[in-house]
This record gives C-alpha cells, sequence and structure tokens, in this order.
C-alpha cells in the first residue's frame, strides 16, 4: 500500500508542477483536466502525508522508551504510544476507503426507472409510492427531477414511470435502489382487510452523454403515434408521441408526455443512451463477477432487495439485514440512512477484497 501510495503522491507533485506552468492556462480544457485530476489526489496524499507523521512520531517515542529511565516519563511515552498506534489504525483505514477505485458514474445525474410488477393494480399504486419516495429524497438534497415518460393508471398509481434526476453525486447515493421492491399491506381497494404483497421494479441508470454512447443514425427506426391516456384512450390528436428502437439490440423506447413530438424524441433518446450504457456496463460486470461477487450494489434487477411492511411499520433491506421501523418516514423521501448502510457496507466489502 506504501509504495502506492509514494506513487500517487509523486503523481500529484508532477501535476502541481504542470498547473504551475503558464503555457497550460492556454489550453483551458487541458487546465481543467488537470486541475480536476489533481484535486482527485489531493485527499489521498492529505491522509498519506498523515500516515508519514504518525509512523515519525511512533519512532520517536519507541525511541523515547528505550532510552528513558524515569519511570513517569516511561508511562507517558506509553499512553502516547497507545494513542498514536490507535490513530495510525485509524488513518490506515481511511486510506484503504481512498484507495478503493472510484465508480466513473458516481457524479453522473440518473436516470430511474419503476415499473410496477406483480399485484395489479395495487402495484402500480405502490410504483407511484416509490416515485414518490425518491422525489422527496431529490427535494431534500434539492436535486432538479423531470419525468421523461409516464404510464399512469385511473387510480393514481404508474405501470411505468421513468424520471430524470440531476444533482451532484446523484448516481453515487441511489445506484443501491435497482432491484425489485416489495410491498405488503391492505390495499385501498380491498374490502376484506386482507394483507397483500405486491411488488416493483427499480432501475436506476447513470445519464450517458452523447459523448459517451453515439448512435448512430441508421440504428435507429423512429415510429410516431398518437398520446394515449390510462385505459388507452386518445389524448391527442397530433403524432407527437414517439417510438425508439434500437435495431442492433432491439431495445424499445417509448415517449408521449411532452406535446411536441420533438422533445418526446429527445427524451427517448436520452434514455436510450442510458440503457445502452447499463448494457455495455453489465457485460463489464459480468465478467468482473467471475472473479469477485458483491453484497451490494450489483444492480441486479430481478433481486429482491428491500421489504415495505405497512402493518408493522417497518422497513427491511434484505441485502444488509437492517430493519428501521419508521416506514412514514422512509416513503416521504427519508433514506438517507438506509443509503448510508449500504455504502458503509459495500465499502467493508471492497475493503476485505484489498486485505
Amino acid at each position: 500500500m506504501l509504495e502506492k501510495l509514494a506513487a500517487i503522491e509523486q503523481i500529484f507533485k508532477e501535476l502541481t508542477e504542470k498547473m504551475a506552468d503558464p503555457g497550460l492556462a492556454v489550453d483551458r480544457q487541458e487546465y481543467q483536466k488537470v486541475a480536476k485530476r489533481r484535486s482527485d489526489l489531493e485527499e489521498i496524499v492529505e491522509a498519506y502525508h498523515s500516515y508519514l507523521h504518525i509512523l515519525e512520531q511512533i519512532k520517536s517515542t519507541k525511541e523515547i522508551l528505550r532510552d528513558e529511565t524515569d519511570e513517569e516519563m516511561r508511562e507517558l511515552a506509553t499512553l502516547e504510544l497507545d494513542s498514536l498506534n490507535s490513530s495510525l489504525e485509524e488513518t490506515e483505514v481511511e486510506l484503504k476507503k481512498l484507495l478503493i477505485p472510484k465508480d466513473p458514474n458516481d457524479e453522473k445525474n440518473v436516470i430511474v426507472e419503476i415499473r410496477a410488477g406483480t399485484g395489479g393494480d395495487e402495484a402500480a399504486l405502490f410504483a407511484g409510492n416509490l416515485y414518490r419516495m425518491y422525489s422527496h429524497y431529490a427535494e431534500v438534497r434539492r436535486w432538479k427531477q423531470e419525468i421523461l415518460s409516464a404510464n399512469p393508471t385511473e387510480l393514481g398509481g404508474f405501470k411505468e414511470i421513468i424520471f430524470m434526476i440531476e444533482g451532484k453525486g446523484a448516481y453515487s447515493r441511489l445506484k443501491y435502489e435497482s432491484g425489485v421492491h416489495r410491498v405488503q399491506r391492505v390495499p385501498e381497494t380491498e374490502a376484506g382487510g386482507r394483507i397483500h404483497t405486491s411488488t416493483a421494479t427499480v432501475a436506476v441508470l447513470p445519464e450517458a452523454e452523447e459523448v459517451d454512447i453515439y448512435i448512430e443514425p441508421n440504428e435507429v427506426k423512429i415510429d410516431v403515434f398518437r398520446s394515449s391516456g390510462p385505459g388507452g384512450q386518445s389524448v391527442n390528436t397530433t403524432d407527437s408521441a414517439v417510438r425508439v428502437t434500437h435495431i442492433p439490440t432491439g431495445i424499445v423506447v417509448s415517449c408521449q408526455d411532452e406535446k411536441s413530438q420533438h422533445k418526446n424524441r429527445d427524451k427517448a433518446m436520452r434514455i436510450l443512451r442510458a440503457r445502452l450504457k447499463e448494457v455495455i456496463e453489465e457485460e463489464a460486470r459480468s465478467k468482473e463477477a467471475q472473479a469477485r461477487k458483491s453484497l451490494i450494489g450489483s444492480g441486479d434487477r430481478s433481486e429482491r432487495i428491500r421489504t415495505y411492511n405497512y402493518p408493522q411499520g417497518r422497513v427491511t433491506d434484505h441485502r444488509i439485514g437492517l430493519t428501521l421501523y419508521r416506514i412514514e418516514e422512509i416513503m416521504n423521501g427519508d433514506l438517507d440512512e438506509i443509503i448510508e448502510a449500504l455504502v458503509v457496507a459495500d465499502q467493508q466489502e471492497r475493503l476485505k477484497e484489498m486485505d
């Protein structure tokens, strides 16, 4: 680890020298690139310097213990050594966390897709509850939100809803939400008062810019049609709805929320790029999974990740065995406790792999 840190420190020094070069300021794009890379390494280098400083202090304290004859001074030095060793362990753990390879998508905006699963109308209502939960979470964090596509039901739920959340670190916080969410409650439509179990599937995709995923014009087929509302009735007299088919993969995206065909096409292409990016990254993850199986963040949409039990007021995340008895707050967007626990669990798994 120390060799790796020394190499990072050297790169940091070289980048610092490069930024001081007046010639670099002429190329604004290159300057920003160098500045960002230096900024990404700064926290690691500072922690490394703290680590080296503690090592020096430990060395000096051991010399005092070796040479000192006064019992009181030896006792103080022993206490100091214990404290330094504790600090060294904490700094080492922190350094290992900082050395965990960062997900390149962490700072990206996200496209969230929620689909009703088993449970009919109740599943669609639950999909709507999940949408509102993530919307409230975005509001608390002052992230922007925009619906890209929605297929509402007459009872106020959604068969499917796709929306964008824009904000710094959105993917880093929400990437653990992909999977099957299960609800246990008495449906509003159930007169007998029996508890039903329904599901909804959540997929969290990092936004893909055109520079990330370029789609050749001849790779897509675009159809236009009239928008329809709940029950299939036509809600528009013009062909403003758009269906985009990616011919090589067979991925189909439909958007009809906007009155403008151009806006619907733009939204459909944004969703398509995100899905294509996910396909490419899923292939890479599958290869990696042959070597390692991560507990958290696999993004497997078929995996049941969480249960929301209304009669007991309980939310359980099955991946980490976390149960919280405050379902109302969580459904109103108070997700930080769950997300923080998932982040910590993911870090611990990765730290084990580094040992």
